[in-house]
């Protein structure tokens, strides 16, 4: 789930996140934690507890038309602000208006952004290729449910299969649909066989799984990350611990 700007009515959002075992990212303009109608800065720390905070800019410009040291200002200044009120990294980004460039998008890593969310739909369950054009598979108003159902009957699981939803949560008072996110939430929410994770997190698992140093022969895998990483063997589903190595035969 990624949601940007950080209105009020992110706190029915999370509530009902919650409530389903559902986790979110929500990106936010540190510039604009004062404005009226969005969430003020003293509540984010608490509001968003085990979920992410992500970066946003920190005024919301369309950043492909700005000079690209501003970019770099907007983008730093808005991490500085998120992080000084919630205590931790803040390393992904959504990109504003959906506006970016292959420019900007060279510079990303060199500031401490891990991933950036672009606008648009891919209607897929594929994971990123390039994490910094990472496009969610729908919006909660094209076809939720209908994706929903169909992610829910997936069976192929060496696809790695990735559900992401993207929006605004005053979309939601605006087209009085509460009770659609409401039906999705319900539906796929507190499921065995689904891993519910921000967008850093899976960013970060996926980058601990490319990291796992197989032996040449195939019987035994080093894990040089601080995260546990799952692997299948045929039809055994093998955990790598942290900083261990596994005989796999």
């Amino acid at each position: 789930m990624s949601y940007d700007d950080g209105n009020q009515t992110d706190r029915r959002l999370v509530g009902i996140f919650n409530r389903h075992g559902i986790k979110g990212s929500f990106h936010l303009n540190g510039g604009l934690l004062d404005k009226p109608g969005r969430i003020p800065r003293e509540e984010i720390a608490s509001l968003y507890v085990g979920h992410e905070v992500a970066a946003h800019t920190f005024t919301h410009p369309t950043i492909a038309r700005c000079p690209l040291p501003m970019v770099a200002q907007e983008i730093l200044e808005d991490r500085k602000t998120l992080e000084a009120v919630t205590g931790r990294p803040v390393r992904g980004l959504s990109y504003p208006n959906g506006s970016h460039s292959p420019e900007i998008r060279a510079m990303l890593p060199a500031m401490g952004i891990a991933y950036a969310r672009v606008t648009g739909s891919s209607g897929t369950f594929q994971t990123p290729v390039d994490w910094y054009q990472w496009m969610a598979t729908c919006h909660h108003n094209d076809r939720l449910m209908e994706y929903a159902k169909s992610f829910a009957d997936l069976s192929k699981w060496q696809y790695l299969s990735l559900m992401l939803v993207w929006g605004h949560g005053f979309e939601f008072d605006r087209d009085d649909n509460w009770d659609l996110i409401e039906e999705f939430c319900e539906f796929i929410g507190h499921r065995d066989d689904v891993w519910y994770a921000t967008m850093i997190e899976i960013t970060d698992y996926m980058e601990a799984a490319k990291r796992l140093q197989y032996g040449a022969s195939g019987n035994f895998v080093f894990n040089p990350s601080a995260l546990e990483v799952w692997i299948r063997i045929g039809e055994d589903i093998v955990a790598l611990p942290p900083g261990a190595l596994v005989m796999l035969q």
